[in-house]
Formats: C-alpha cells, sequence, structure tokens
C-alpha cells in the first residue's frame, strides 16, 4: 500500500489504495514529494542513521525498497525524515488510539425515582436495582418526587433517601447529599470500587499448585519401583 504523489491539491490530505479504493485520510506529516526542502537528514527503514543527504536521494533510496519518505520531526535543521511504510504507520497510529480509548473508564449516571408513600416491596426492588448499578461501578442519581401537600414535607425525602445510603453503605458514598430542587430532592450515589479495580479484580489471579508436605518417615513408604520388584519376586 504505497501513498500516491502529485496531488498539488490535496494539502491537508493523503489519498491511499485500500482494497483497490481511494480513501482521503488526514495527515499532518508531509511525505514523499510533498517534503519541499533541499537535504534532509534521513533514517532508514530498519532505524539506521543515514545523514544528511539531498531529497531526490533519499526519494530513491525510498523507493529502491519500496516505501514511503516520511517528515517525522519538521522543525529540525535540516528536517528529519524516515524511510516507512506510511499506510502501516497510520493503521498502528489508528490502533493506538483505540486501545487507548476502550481503557478508559467510562462512568454511566443512571437514574431512580422514588416516592414519598412507596411500598415496602417496590422499594425493596429499587434498593436491589440501584445496588446493582453501584457493583457494576456506576453512579446512581435517586429522586423523591413530592406531591401535592408533600411538598411541605421535604424532611421526609431527607429520610427516604438517608435510609438509603445507610443501606447501601457497603457499595455505596454519598457524592451528592440530599438537597431540594422545587418539587423533587435528590441525591447522587457512587460506587465505592471503581470500574477500572473490578476489570483487574476479575482476571483470574494464577493457581498454585498444592505443596505436599514432606512425610518424615518416607523412608517407609516404598517407591513405585520398589513395589514393582516386590511384586514380580
Amino acid at each position: 500500500m504505497r501513498v500516491l504523489r502529485h496531488f498539488p491539491s490535496c494539502r491537508s490530505s493523503v489519498l491511499l489504495f485500500i482494497y483497490g479504493k481511494v480513501a482521503v485520510i488526514s495527515a499532518d506529516l508531509r511525505i514523499n514529494d510533498r517534503i519541499r526542502v533541499p537535504q534532509v537528514r534521513l533514517i532508514g527503514y530498519t532505524g539506521e542513521q543515514v545523514g544528511v543527504v539531498d531529497i531526490d536521494t533519499a526519494l530513491n533510496l525510498a523507493d529502491e525498497v519500496g516505501l514511503d519518505l516520511v517528515e517525522i520531526s519538521p522543525d529540525a535543521n535540516p528536517p528529519v525524515c524516515k524511510v516507512m511504510d506510511f499506510g502501516k504507520y497510520k493503521y498502528e497510529i489508528a490502533q493506538k488510539a483505540r486501545e487507548a480509548r476502550q481503557n478508559q473508564t467510562h462512568i454511566v449516571v443512571k437514574e431512580m425515582r422514588l416516592g414519598l408513600k412507596i411500598e415496602p416491596h417496590d422499594y425493596e426492588t429499587k434498593r436491589n436495582h440501584i445496588e446493582k448499578f453501584l457493583k457494576g461501578g456506576d453512579k446512581v442519581k435517586v429522586t423523591v418526587q413530592f406531591r401535592g401537600r408533600e411538598q411541605t414535607r421535604p424532611e421526609m425525602g431527607y429520610r427516604l433517601l438517608m435510609k438509603l445510603a445507610e443501606e447501601l453503605v457497603e457499595v455505596a458514598v454519598v457524592e451528592f447529599a440530599p438537597k431540594k430542587e422545587g418539587r423533587s430532592m435528590t441525591m447522587v450515589l457512587g460506587p465505592t470500587v471503581k470500574k477500572a479495580t473490578q476489570k483487574s479484580a476479575v482476571k483470574k489471579a494464577p493457581v498454585k499448585k498444592e505443596e505436599v508436605p514432606a512425610n518424615k518417615d518416607s523412608a517407609a513408604v516404598p517407591t513405585a519401583t520398589e513395589t514393582e520388584t516386590e511384586v514380580a519376586q
């Protein structure tokens, strides 16, 4: 996969042949004929220091091995260029970026609504859901809705939320204390164990082989060879 040359209109992008199709990708690095300096400090495709050579010599060396000339340090004097497979280089950069995104911790804020007159069974069901979210590493925003005259009794909502926090103290911490906002009161619970820690804990620990305790009377225990000899006799 070689980068096409002689595309003066493509200043901020390069064209690649990928599986017979032309794809445009952004490129901040100058490559091949886009390098407009008379001399460069050249690094070979195996990493060896070639030294300062004129640009035509560098391009010819890249063509001889079927690779690209990439300007990796444009601010140097002279600029540093390296012979490499530019398509492979871009692919490796994309792979590293994808792996970095996968390793990022994504915290999701779930939401659960409660009522002051919630039935015990419904309360237990929602508490179990909240506990499940917290064990999964997510935060939970718990909201108590006040209806009608319930708005004059905010202390009841506060007690309900704090009761929930106390029952989940083993898996949750109160990150945002109960606060009344309009017709509702909100509390945010965070997990005591972060997602990254949970992932590492899931990995199986190496299984240790059980060591057989040394037998003081090992001399009295016949070996397999001795047993076979006795049977033969």
